[in-house]
């Protein structure tokens, strides 16, 4: 049976993963939140003003008093700064599977730090959680994001065609998995 028991403080060798604080807006902002590439493949609007992102963090900062709400703040342990961010968005309790959602800063991408972070919360889901399955999804033209996916451990499923329409064209959506025996054998 599944356990919520929130967004939790993880730790790793070079991030904190923990809950938002809006002291992080300007990091939020800065980092991510005001990029239109980023957000463009994460499939969020881009915030054009601290405003804008402090209303973002508002709704984040908000749903952290539900049990069944995992979204966390990716800080870099090297200068204390918010540079992405990492959420199971998808958490079905019924089948026991969640998905994971991410995004890292384009200054702080291609260093491991989404790896690195989403590693991190497969672990919290299978053992904090009790999950059986857990899923990723990328767009098929962001290889990057499925670089990560493929060094996560995860299988790939499957292409849902056409799922995106982006600058004019059609964007197919890849889906990986992991299950909790393949994540205890990798162990």
């Amino acid at each position: 049976m599944l356990t919520h028991i929130g967004t939790q403080t993880i730790e790793t060798e070079r991030l904190i993963l923990r809950r938002f604080e809006y002291s992080d807006c300007e990091a939020v902002f800065k980092n991510w939140a005001s990029d239109e590439n980023v957000q463009k493949m994460y499939s969020e609007p881009t915030y054009s003003t601290l405003e804008e992102t402090n209303g973002l963090l508002d709704k984040y900062i908000g749903n952290y008093t539900r049990e069944d709400y995992y979204r966390w703040a990716v800080i870099s342990r090297e200068n204390g700064e918010c540079i992405g961010q990492i959420a199971y968005f998808l958490v079905d309790s019924k089948n026991h599977f969640a998905e994971i959602e991410y995004c890292i800063g384009a200054q702080f991408q291609c260093r491991g730090y989404a790896t690195e972070a989403a590693k991190a919360v497969i672990a919290f889901g299978f053992d904090k959680m009790n999950l059986h399955k857990v899923q990723i999804c990328c767009k098929t033209i962001n290889a990057p994001s499925r670089k990560v996916i493929e060094k996560c451990g995860l299988t790939f499923e499957g292409t849902l065609r056409d799922y995106f329409f982006m600058d004019g064209q059609y964007v197919g959506r890849n889906y990986f998995s992991i299950l909790r025996e393949e994540y205890e054998n990798r162990r």
